[in-house]
């Protein structure tokens, strides 16, 4: 799972390189979100207050943060970290997006397989201190 998710955020990563010089693509998904967000919404409010004032900090963090966790996942360096960074990105996504309220959140590809797998990346990945295994 950590290989195979891994490749999925490398190649995602790369079809984001171009936003490190052109960051006005994510700007334009971000507006294209808002402007279907329903008035009131925690995505309404995320896009606002978040997302498009940061947009052109987003836009260098996430191509970079996917290439990096992909490969830290794939040669399995820091899984725990690496899996934890990428569900936060994912989560940001999907919250900015409006799909982690949606019905289609729990059938699409990128939505709960990804989420879930992760997030069980990341705490499968932590090891407990002997004194706390029992």
């Amino acid at each position: 799972m950590r290989v195979c998710l891994g490749v999925f955020f490398l190649f995602e990563g790369f079809s984001k390189i171009r936003w490190l010089v052109n960051s006005g693509i994510l700007a334009g998904q971000f507006n294209s979100w808002l402007s279907t967000a329903a008035a009131g919404s925690m995505s309404r409010w995320y896009l606002e207050h978040v997302a498009i004032p940061g947009t052109v900090v987003f836009a260098r963090l996430v191509p970079l943060g996917e290439l990096a966790a992909g490969v830290a996942l794939i040669v399995g360096f820091w899984t725990p970290l690496a899996a934890f960074l990428a569900f936060l990105m994912v989560m940001n996504i999907h919250i900015a997006s409006g799909m982690l309220f949606k019905y289609a959140f729990l059938t699409n590809g990128y939505g709960l397989p990804v989420v879930g797998t992760t997030l069980g990346l990341a705490i499968g990945g932590v090891r407990l201190p002997l004194s706390l295994r029992r």
